[in-house]
């Protein structure tokens, strides 16, 4: 099994920065992608970014209402995941989860999710 664990949400001014962290535990042979999705008061959970990993390398992807303001990236090391929150709107205010797929040596996919961490931007 797998566990997800979030953590660097909190309050923040427009303008200001945060770092999330998602750290991957448990029984893990592979794991081919990580994002973050967020989902504020009355609506839907939305994709926000997402990072592949394979042979060929990393790649990431942002949602448009994020790009050149958020930055995902990861540490192999420990299989933990970040998001990069950069001049913040009080439109980012949401609570940001984390997913993980892992694959098994016989390359069977599994998705897990983080517990989330809110993140509010206020004046």
């Amino acid at each position: 099994q797998v566990q997800l664990v979030e953590s660097g949400g909190g309050l923040v001014q427009p303008g200001g920065s945060l770092r999330l962290s998602c750290a991957a535990s448990g029984s893990i042979f592979r794991i081919a992608a990580m994002a973050w999705y967020r989902q504020a008061p009355e609506t839907q959970r939305e994709w926000v970014a997402g990072i592949t990993i394979d042979e060929r390398g990393d790649s990431t992807n942002y949602a448009d209402s994020v790009k050149g303001r958020f930055t995902i990236s990861r540490d192999m090391a420990k299989n933990t995941v970040y998001l990069q929150m950069d001049s913040l709107k009080p439109e980012d205010t949401a609570v940001y989860y984390c997913h993980v797929q892992t694959t098994t040596p016989s390359y069977q996919g599994y998705d897990y999710w983080g517990q989330g961490t809110q993140v509010t931007v206020s004046s």
